[in-house]
C-alpha cells in the first residue's frame, strides 16, 4: 500500500465500442510503477496478489491488473484492508464507486456511463 500512495495509478479507460449498448467500453486498470532496478520486487507483486502482469516501459516495469475480477475480488479488498495515505486514497474511492457501477451493470446505461465519466473527470489531476 504504501508503493501505491506514491507511485501506483487507479485509471478508468473509456473507448469507443460498436458492441457495446452505449457505444463506449469501460474498462478499469490498477497500475504500480518502480525504476527498472525493483523488477524482482516487481514480479513477485503477480505472485502476491495472484493477479496481474509485469511489463518494461523504458526505464520503468509496470505491474498492471485489468481483469475485473481480479480488481474486484483482490486489489479492492486489498486496498479496504491497507488503506493508501494521501490524496491518492480519494482516486481509490473514485474508483470502486466505478466498480460497484460495473458490477451492478449500471455502466450499461446512458445514466451509468455520464456517472462514470463525470467520476472519471474528477480523478487524478482533474481532482480539485
Amino acid at each position: 500500500a504504501g508503493f501505491a500512495s506514491g507511485e501506483a495509478c487507479f485509471y478508468i479507460k473509456i473507448t469507443k465500442s460498436s458492441k457495446s449498448t452505449q457505444g463506449s467500453n469501460i474498462q478499469l486498470i490498477f497500475q504500480l510503477t518502480q525504476h527498472t532496478r525493483d523488477e524482482i520486487l516487481m514480479r513477485s507483486l503477480i505472485d502476491y496478489l495472484n493477479s496481474g502482469n509485469v511489463f518494461k516501459n523504458q526505464d520503468t516495469y509496470v505491474f498492471e491488473v485489468t481483469k475485473f475480477s481480479d480488481l474486484n475480488d483482490k486489489i479492492i479488498p486489498f486496498f479496504k484492508e491497507y488503506p493508501i495515505l494521501g490524496s491518492k486514497y480519494n482516486d481509490f474511492l473514485d474508483f470502486v464507486k466505478v466498480a460497484e457501477l460495473i458490477k451492478n451493470k449500471t455502466h450499461l446505461t446512458k445514466e451509468g456511463l455520464e456517472q462514470i465519466k463525470l467520476i472519471k473527470n474528477g480523478m487524478n489531476r482533474g481532482r480539485k
